[in-house]
């Protein structure tokens, strides 16, 4: 785990105030990392290790904390966190960067958010990575309104639902504006279609841990998707497979066929 920080910029769309990190090589292949419900760029990118693994690999590495997260700026207006919206955030922030097309890697929440960011802008997008969400991406990934009254909750103490307490500790631990983050919740689990998913264009690798009941299979959604590859994280579950070492070497691997094509 790596627990230095990197220096963050800020930078203003859509009337909020986006936080952002630009490291890395600067003269190298441009990685766009988009983190998961409740995290942010610090917890998802930087203390796992994917800042190090990819710098040291040569990449320019930029990651952004997702509006309502972070240091970014937290409306509590459910209408803001549409997947399209947040995906306009990424987007702008190539853009503000100079930045004419990256990679794009996103986990959980920011897969589905890549997914949305890849439709709406295919020629801004080199190669996909989506971690911790498979075919719920299209299907759903179950009920999360106990996710949001346990956000909204006076104290974890009450909170009963398991995957409630689960999210409302990791909101606690990153001490998370809880309102924003329900907010967050009620709006951002917009679907995909097959037809949507069938669709993207470039080379995609979808990455779920085997013990994650949430994301959904990998294998599914891959077989909707014509360029994509399916990767089981052994033994992993939701919370824990983002930062696994058979994940970033898969990742690597994934990265360095794209460039030779």
């Amino acid at each position: 785990m790596d627990l230095n920080p990197p220096a963050f910029s800020t930078f203003t769309h859509d009337g909020l105030s986006i936080a952002y990190f630009d490291e890395g090589d600067p003269s190298g292949d441009p990685i766009l990392l988009i983190h998961g419900f409740a995290s942010s760029a610090n917890v998802n990118w930087v203390y796992p290790g994917w800042l190090k693994t990819l710098g040291d690999a040569g990449y320019r590495v930029i990651a952004l904390d997702n509006r309502g997260h972070g240091a970014s700026s937290k409306p509590h207006d459910p209408a803001v966190y549409h997947p399209p919206a947040m995906a306009s955030d990424a987007v702008a922030l190539l853009d503000h960067l100079g930045i004419a097309e990256a990679h794009v890697m996103g986990y959980s929440m920011g897969a589905r958010i890549s997914a949305f960011l890849t439709l709406a802008h295919p020629n801004r997008v080199r190669s996909l990575v989506l971690g911790g969400l498979g075919i719920g991406m299209v299907t759903g990934v179950g009920d999360w309104d106990p996710i949001a009254d346990a956000l909204n909750a006076p104290s974890l103490d009450g909170v009963t639902h398991e995957r409630g307490r689960m999210f409302r500790a990791f909101a606690d631990q990153t001490k998370s504006d809880r309102k924003a983050l329900a907010a967050c919740i009620s709006t951002s689990r917009d679907l995909l279609s097959v037809d949507d998913v069938g669709r993207i264009e470039v080379p995609v690798l979808i990455a779920v841990g085997t013990k994650d009941d949430i994301a959904g299979s990998p294998q599914e959604l891959a077989a909707l998707i014509p360029h994509a590859l399916a990767l089981d994280i052994p033994g992993r579950d939701h919370m824990l497979a983002v930062g696994d070492r058979v994940f970033k070497k898969a990742a690597l691997e994934f990265w360095a066929k794209v460039g030779q094509a």
